[in-house]
């Protein structure tokens, strides 16, 4: 069975970024065997560009490719990174230090809402520093695995993507608490693979 709408993969994957030096490559994240990304292809869980290099493979089919930043999360924007009013963290007048901390990802609403993810940068006595750019913004992501399984998802599997934004089974990435990604929220890979 090859890889085309609505089949179930699950595939093993190491995930790298370019490095410090041309030519050098730096691993961000691996799916393995016993914790492979699972997705249903063709439904938005996944990068177009991810899906469109593995679209056709079956079981023991090997991939390498790269996509550029371009088609993966966008480039790194500067004006992403504001600087927020420390009383928008605060509870009752105090900071909870135990969720806004140099380094951790909090969440946040935008003017419409929408739920979004900023890192925090650096907090001040007045000020908390937050970067709303995706983990992976600015990088070129080189994939390299192999395609575990391909079967028909199930009516079941389907209809919960319904409900769903974007609905990532066990391991695979993302973000917004998709099963996938950033360890945000419920994400089991280290930073977001192919999941968007």
């Amino acid at each position: 069975m090859k890889i085309t709408a609505n089949k179930s993969v699950s595939a093993e994957y190491e995930l790298y970024v370019d490095g410090e030096t041309e030519g050098e490559l730096e691993l961000m994240e691996r799916a393995t065997a016993e914790q492979p990304l699972s997705f249903i292809y063709g439904v938005n869980m996944m990068l177009p560009k991810f899906e469109e290099n593995i679209f056709g493979l079956a079981v023991g089919d090997k991939f390498d490719f790269t996509i550029g930043n371009e088609d993966a999360y966008g480039p790194y924007e500067d004006e992403n990174v504001l600087d927020l009013d420390r009383s928008i963290f605060e509870v009752d007048g105090k900071l909870d230090t135990e969720v806004v901390f140099e380094g951790n990802v909090v969440p946040l609403m935008d003017n419409e809402g929408h739920r979004i993810n900023a890192q925090v940068v650096e907090v001040t006595d007045t000020h908390v520093k937050v970067d709303l750019n995706h983990p992976l913004a600015g990088e070129n992501l080189h994939f390299k695995g192999s395609i575990l399984e391909v079967r028909e998802a199930t009516e079941k599997e389907l209809a919960a993507l319904q409900g769903s934004s974007c609905g990532c089974g066990s391991g695979g990435c993302g973000d917004d608490g998709c099963g996938c990604g950033d360890d945000e929220e419920g994400g089991s890979c280290g930073s977001g693979c192919g999941c968007h």
